[in-house]
């Protein structure tokens, strides 16, 4: 019996990977946020991710910050060496601010994906323990979508950011766990 990840049991799939990709990498997901002071809080203070760039595009008004759980303390100190290098590290979050919607009473902030119509649905961070990353996370204030004891499916959570848009936490003991019966 062939294994779920196999070609054969997932039609479009091509496991020969063409030449001309390798060395191809998921670098960033790009979320746009009202307010970056507040944003920068949530993604530095309570997820404990690092600022490993930010670029300014003073002509066209937006600023975009780059975050990730990286080590800064060997980050180049020039500018375009540091981007280089922030641009060579795997899965960081990118957030987006479009200068003014900050203070514009009007800006109903951006769409999430999970309310209707459905598309983007979340990005995902792994923690050392799930219950006890949630434990602080709701001492913090932050909100929650799921708890992990919640629902049908335990020992995962999804919690807000400051823009709505949800985050995944888990673990990689109980995920494995809670996710056996599909991984066969």
């Amino acid at each position: 019996m062939a294994a779920k990840e196999s070609a054969d049991k997932n039609p479009g799939l091509h496991t020969s990977v063409d030449e001309a990709t390798k060395g191809y990498f998921l670098q960033q997901t790009m979320l746009r946020v009202k307010d970056p002071k507040v944003s920068l809080d949530f993604y530095s203070r309570i997820m404990g991710m690092s600022l490993l760039k930010r670029l300014d595009f003073e002509d066209l008004k937006f600023t975009l910050y780059f975050l990730g759980y990286e080590e800064t303390s060997s980050a180049p100190s020039e500018a375009t060496e540091r981007t280089a290098w922030t641009f060579g590290h795997k899965a960081l979050l990118e957030l987006t601010h479009n200068w003014g919607t900050e203070s514009d009473p009007d800006s109903k902030g951006y769409h999430n994906g999970n309310s209707e119509p459905r598309g983007f649905g979340h990005i995902g961070v792994t923690v050392d323990d799930v219950h006890k990353a949630c434990k602080r996370f709701e001492s913090l204030g932050v909100e929650f979508v799921k708890k992990p004891d919640d629902g049908k499916i335990k020992d995962i959570a999804f919690i807000k950011d400051p823009d709505g848009y949800w985050i995944e936490i888990f673990d990689t003991t109980n995920i494995a766990k809670t996710t056996a019966h599909a991984a066969v």
